[in-house]
């Protein structure tokens, strides 16, 4: 299940590889205390926050995280906070991949549109991220107009609150990398996009546009 189709209580989702699965381009420890310590806590917030809204418990986290406007006061900054930080790592998890996937061609196609060339496209996404200041992602989205976008958002904010699609999300937390490359963000964004499972990527693109 797309991550912004789940419903409360949400939960962590397993990993489908093991956690030394990415070396060495993310590191066992990394990945450990990323998936079970850092996505599992924004989870158990993000559930926190919900447990007494029984009237939210039915919309998913796309609904939640599209109208944060429309949520009670008090728990917007939880639900933006919490509830973008499961659905992009969750997200994230999904288009890593320790074996090698091709782009689909219609994905590349649209690369080639948007940006000049899929090459391009990735030394667009690495100076992008690694521009970012401070913590956040760094994404390929699918804007309000139906293109192809590289952007980036703070914190733990989902490009659905400002009407964006993702498709790919890359991490610039420092917890994401700091353990194996230090300050070296341009070198753990290029790692990254060794190990990025474009079939998934591809997927949701395709997935996206068809329902729009």
């Amino acid at each position: 299940m797309n991550v912004f189709d789940q419903t409360y209580p949400f939960t962590t989702p397993q990993l489908t590889f093991d956690v030394d699965a990415l070396e060495p381009y993310i590191d066992a420890q990394t990945m450990e205390i990323h998936h079970d310590k850092h996505h599992a806590g924004y989870v158990t917030k993000l559930n926190a926050a919900l447990e007494s809204h029984t009237k939210l418990h039915t919309k998913t986290l796309g609904e939640l995280l599209s109208n944060l406007e429309k949520l009670p006061a008090n728990i917007q900054k939880d639900i933006d906070n919490n509830g973008g930080g499961h659905a992009n790592h969750s997200l994230f998890w999904n288009i890593l991949s320790p074996i090698k996937t091709p782009a689909s061609d219609d994905l590349i196609e649209t690369m080639t549109e948007s940006f000049g060339s899929f090459e391009a496209m990735q030394e667009l996404l690495i100076e992008t991220a690694t521009k970012h200041f401070g913590s956040g992602w760094a994404w390929i989205v699918i804007n309000q107009k139906g293109s192809l976008e590289i952007t980036t958002t703070p914190n733990q904010d989902s490009p659905l609150t400002i009407g964006h699609t993702p498709i790919l999300g890359i991490d610039v937390w420092e917890h994401a990398y700091y353990l194996h490359y230090q300050n070296r963000r341009p070198d753990y964004i290029k790692a990254i996009l060794q190990i990025i499972n474009w079939k998934n990527v591809s997927d949701l693109y395709a997935e996206t546009i068809t329902t729009r």
